[in-house]
């Protein structure tokens, strides 16, 4: 009995994962969580051909350079982590690819945990194993976290600019794709400083990310 539990829990995440290849996720455990913070649910399902390659490059730009050349894992990226993380810098670069991300955005919890990491670590390579990237990036910009209870692109877009997610210019993609380390905090629509500056570099880089037709990855 404890081996077909362990079975089932060993492929559950292929069967949801597959299901996800074909309907939207209705709601994430991270939605829950800030739901009984005090938070309500804001969020609109767009397909990725109704998001704006504006912000499609934006969070390739800023939080995957490699996207589309990765099976998940960003080895470089994490080897650098590491070797901060030994040299004490005080702050350790994030290691996270965008199908991380959309991992722990669909199935897990908010926290820097091992028990957390392992599990995204997992849930990655099903992910990349069941997906395409065209369907990753969509789940990712449908589901992420863009202000307090306001989830993926089309919500964002609409409460930060009045615009849909589709009709985004480069720099407003920029600015959405600057709020992303920490959304409960910086204001896309409000900027300071650094969020300002951050999205003038973000939308220098935006300039080298070729998308393919219909897909994110050439």
């Amino acid at each position: 009995m404890v081996g077909n539990l362990l079975l089932l829990l060993f492929v559950a995440p292929a069967f949801v994962i597959l299901l996800y290849r074909i309907v939207p996720p209705p709601v994430t455990p991270l939605m829950l969580i800030r739901l009984v913070e005090g938070y309500g649910i804001s969020k609109d399902w767009v397909p990725l051909s109704q998001i704006s390659p504006n912000l499609q490059r934006a969070v390739i730009a800023s939080e995957d350079a490699k996207f589309c050349r990765h099976r998940g894992f960003d080895w470089d990226a994490v080897d650098n982590a590491i070797e901060r993380l030994q040299q004490k810098h005080r702050r350790v670069l994030g290691a996270s690819t965008i199908s991380m991300q959309t991992s722990k955005n669909l199935f897990l919890w908010p926290g820097r945990t091992f028990l957390r990491k392992g599990g995204e670590a997992y849930l990655t390579v099903w992910l990349e194993a069941l997906l395409p990237k065209k369907r990753i990036l969509e789940l990712y910009l449908n589901e992420i976290e863009w202000g307090p209870g306001i989830y993926g692109a089309e919500a964002a877009a609409q409460t930060y600019f009045g615009v849909s997610a589709a009709r985004l210019s480069p720099y407003q993609a920029a600015l959405l794709a600057a709020v992303l380390p920490n959304p409960l905090k910086w204001h896309p629509d409000k900027p300071g400083d650094w969020t300002r500056a951050r999205a003038y570099t973000i939308e220098a880089r935006m300039q080298s990310v070729a998308l393919g037709k219909g897909t994110p990855c050439p």
